[in-house]
């Protein structure tokens, strides 16, 4: 992505969020982001998209051999966890003494 125009998105590290679309599609189970990637899109989720890697051994891996881990998804693909609404939900913006506040659209809660 080019430098001029960085990317606005709703969710951040930390939040609740449900996966829409993709193999770990669960619309009632919310899940934890760890990671938002901003230049790709993308964030990492806990427990979604897991991926198998060989790895050599080494100094910290004595043994090798398959290693499980979680890979980036599109952040297309999850959508933020309304708590009070038990729910996945959109959010707007909202300007709050001078402060941008993220509010769901389905319950008008703070997120």
């Amino acid at each position: 992505m080019s430098n001029r125009f960085k990317p606005k998105y709703n969710i951040k590290k930390g939040d609740q969020v449900v996966v829409i679309a993709g193999e770990d599609k669960d619309t009632k189970k919310p899940r934890l982001v760890k990671q938002v990637l901003l230049e790709e899109g993308k964030v990492l989720v806990e427990g979604v998209n897991i991926v198998t890697r060989h790895t050599k051994p080494s100094a910290t891996n004595t043994k090798g051999g398959l290693v499980k881990k979680e890979a980036p998804i599109h952040i297309s693909n999850v959508m933020l966890w309304d708590a009070k609404a038990k729910a996945p939900a959109k959010v707007k913006r909202e300007r709050v003494e001078g402060k941008v506040e993220r509010i769901s659209k389905k319950s008008g809660e703070k997120i």
